[in-house]
């Protein structure tokens, strides 16, 4: 397992959505043991307690598990992402960087382009769809 500190951001999230990633992503597998709080703590040259708070926020999100006697796994119920989305991640995160878009402006687009659906069908439309639906009624 992977995971690497750096930036700004606290590191328990840092540790949290990295691990959370490996799992989405199925490079960690249901069952799949992760190394003690002490071990990974000493790894990442952190406290123990920070390595604590980052498996119990995955826990509670149902993601891991403890035993007592089997240590923290990859919950059997943690849902993997289809990698078909994968793929389509990984494409994205090329082209984006290849043309140098940023993260936040990939995940504007995404957010602008992703179905919702309309309150009286239940059809699923996009955001832009939606808005200019809405200037469309607005013309009339």
């Amino acid at each position: 397992m992977m995971i690497t500190l750096s930036g700004s951001t606290p590191p328990t999230e840092q540790i949290r959505d990295q691990i959370r990633g490996l799992i989405v992503s199925g490079q960690l597998a249901a069952d799949e043991r992760l190394p003690s709080v002490r071990q990974l703590a000493k790894d990442l040259d952190v406290a123990a307690g920070t390595v604590a708070k980052a498996y119990k926020a995955l826990e509670t999100e149902g993601l891991l598990t403890t035993r007592t006697s089997g240590g923290t796994r990859v919950s059997r119920s943690a849902t993997t992402t289809p990698r078909a989305v994968l793929a389509a991640a990984r494409q994205l995160v090329d082209t984006s960087t290849r043309t140098g878009t940023s993260l936040d402006d990939a995940v504007r687009i995404l957010r602008a382009i992703w179905p919702r659906p309309q309150p009286d069908s239940g059809k699923l439309n996009t955001h832009a769809e939606s808005v200019n639906s809405h200037r469309a009624d607005n013309r009339t």
